[in-house]
């Protein structure tokens, strides 16, 4: 049994559906409708979000603990080939310069891990450190004060430039090192049942160069989930667009914008997609960037070293080429980063799986986790014309004031974030043995996760919160399953 159901909040996208179709679509799936072919839309359009294949053809069927880390499914024998050198590159650790082993060295001098995998273990979600002793990566502390002149957009901040590198090679200081300090709120549910909220405030420690600007800005951000990325580049520009509401014109409380940024490799300025603030617009870009302010490695996009100008030592360090990272290596490593394969939804036949595949729409979470598109042209033909279901908007979404950072990021305001995929959600735990979600990993659970929301998203969150405890647990139930 699949029952047919999506909520978008404007009929301007290819991919939206009206309130009043919305609530036609509702009336047929609590009626117990189950033919598939029904749930379409005058158009024609199909309706779904229950869907085993979430990623298309691409899509993979491994709940273990490799569930991120297979190829896509469609992938031709020389892409395969491919994916697997980029793999072997993205879990590789990176040594310090010179070396014999060629094209491995050239880390840091300051970085925060020696691979891409120690951010992503097995493809998968980052979290924040219990403690100063916690070894684990895949967190990180963005860094910048104002422009010039009060200007909106940020520069970095002087001294140790646009993120905290907590590691350094021998010879060369850490720039410094991250404490959290958390408490804990306690509030209650609609039906009276408690529940509580970890707030995380941050402190920077052991600075090597003195303090940081006094007007310094700090954006915490843990590492997210590596899987679909290449067909979230695939989605047409004009359908994320298209349902872009900037001023709440329709006045649904809903006003996705997008993040317009610089695409380095072509020098326009294009929908950013990628980031918890949409901030880089490729899969290129996000990965070189990625590689040379986690791990110090230059390449062709990103060929200076990231040593802000007091750093002497820094800049004084040998490397490992000028870039460390040539072009033909960068190519694998993206698409190995493009084509891992996203999972299938399970249990997609659980009655209380379908029950929260209903509230998820009739609470409004939909208006923002758009559930599904068909992918445009993409350079690796697998990732084209492909019926996805990532559950995203890409848009940036006024999250309110407890989850802002205050940090604008190109057009992104303080207390804005784009909206994040779903999909393999419900594995996160399996593959990473942890349920830390936001972009800071704050929330332990999907439940609090939930109640984090405001801003736009808080007349869902109350509908969530004044839910039974049976609706709750269903709505989760839902999530678990992507």
């Amino acid at each position: 049994m699949r029952f047919a159901i999506e909520h978008i909040r404007t009929p301007r996208a290819p991919t939206t559906l009206s309130r009043c179709a919305t609530s036609v679509i509702l009336l047929f799936l609590l009626a117990g409708c189950t033919q598939r072919d029904a749930a379409l839309d005058g158009n024609g359009v199909d309706l779904q979000i229950v869907e085993e294949k979430l990623g298309g053809e691409t899509t993979a069927y491994t709940v273990n603990r490799s569930a991120f880390k297979l190829s896509a499914r469609n992938l031709s024998t020389e892409n395969h080939r491919t994916f697997k050198v980029g793999d072997s590159f993205f879990n590789q650790n990176w040594i310090t310069a010179p070396a014999s082993a060629a094209g491995r060295d050239g880390l840091g001098p300051t970085f925060n891990a020696m691979a891409c995998s120690a951010c992503h273990p097995d493809d998968g979600r980052g979290k924040p450190p219990h403690d100063e002793y916690d070894p684990s990566r895949g967190f990180l502390i963005r860094l910048s004060i104002s422009g010039p002149d009060g200007s909106d957009q940020p520069i970095d901040e002087p001294t140790y430039g646009g993120q905290l590198q907590d590691r350094a090679i021998l010879g060369v200081p850490a720039e410094g090192s991250i404490l959290i300090h958390r408490r804990e709120w306690r509030q209650q549910f609609a039906d009276s049942t408690y529940y509580t909220l970890v707030e995380p405030t941050y402190e920077i420690t052991d600075l090597a160069l003195g303090p940081l600007h006094p007007d310094v800005m700090m954006s915490p951000r843990v590492a997210p989930v590596m899987i679909g990325l290449g067909l979230l580049e695939a989605i047409p520009e004009a359908d994320i667009l298209a349902a872009a509401d900037s001023d709440d014109h329709d006045g649904d409380g809903i006003s996705g914008r997008p993040n317009m940024v610089p695409d380095l490799r072509t020098g326009q300025t294009v929908l950013g997609r990628f980031g918890w603030k949409a901030g880089q617009p490729t899969v290129e870009q996000q990965t070189a960037s990625a590689l040379r302010d986690d791990l110090g490695i230059t390449n062709p996009l990103f060929p200076d070293e990231n040593c802000p100008l007091p750093q002497r030592l820094c800049a004084a360090a040998p490397n490992g080429g000028e870039p460390e990272l040539p072009q033909s290596r960068l190519n694998k490593i993206v698409l190995y980063t493009q084509t891992l394969a996203v999972p299938a939804m399970r249990d997609i036949d659980d009655p209380e799986v379908l029950q929260g595949a209903r509230l998820f729409v009739d609470t409004g979470c939909a208006s923002c986790h758009t559930p599904s598109y068909t992918t445009g042209e993409h350079v690796v033909d697998e990732l084209s014309n492909q019926r996805i279901y990532p559950f995203t908007d890409l848009l940036l979404h006024d999250m309110g004031p407890d989850l802002a950072d205050n940090r604008p990021e190109h057009e992104a305001t303080g207390r804005e974030w784009r909206t994040p995929p779903l999909w393999g959600i419900g594995l996160v735990y399996t593959v990473n043995r942890h349920t830390r979600f936001l972009h800071d990993g704050r929330a332990r659970s999907l439940t609090e996760a939930i109640l984090w929301h405001g801003g736009e998203a808080e007349p869902a969150r109350e509908r969530f919160r004044r839910m039974s405890v049976e609706e709750r647990a269903a709505l989760v139930r839902f999530l678990e399953s992507l």
